[in-house]
């Protein structure tokens, strides 16, 4: 994919942890110390329980492939056709991204197929975590 013209996110100080992790080759989650919940996206409050007592961990980066959708129209910095995927997390949560090194078609994006983080540099500030099929080359 492209990223000329990408649209990119901009980070506030509840998804610092989270971008600065993604920087790193880390894909970061948040976990509540009070019922322990791992959830996604970030935000300084468990969004089961409501505790402000919640931790960053550091996910394994593993995941299957929940639910997507093909998109063949033109975005910006986007080369039709991608995937827009949801991802069930190993941990839990369900995170969306889209889907790298694999065609873009139905036979190959096959539901509950395993995934795998990879982390792709938008900008020098930015990089977004995406997957890839499991065992995929790098």
């Amino acid at each position: 994919m492209s990223t000329t013209d990408r649209v990119v996110p901009t980070p506030t100080p509840e998804t610092r942890h989270y971008w600065d992790g993604a920087q790193a080759g880390e894909l970061r989650l948040q976990r509540c110390n009070a019922c322990g919940d791992a959830y996604f996206p970030p935000r300084p409050f468990c969004p089961e329980c409501g505790s402000r007592d919640v931790k960053v961990e550091t996910a394994s980066g593993r995941g299957t492939l929940y639910s997507y959708i093909i998109n063949h129209l033109g975005a910006p910095g986007m080369k039709p056709p991608f995937a827009v995927a949801v991802v069930a997390l190993e941990e839990g949560p369900r995170m969306m991204a889209n889907i790298l090194e694999c065609e873009q078609t139905p036979e190959a994006l096959v539901l509950d197929m395993p995934l795998e983080v990879t982390f792709e540099k938008i900008t020098d500030a930015i990089t977004l975590p995406q997957f890839k099929p499991a065992g995929a080359p790098k």
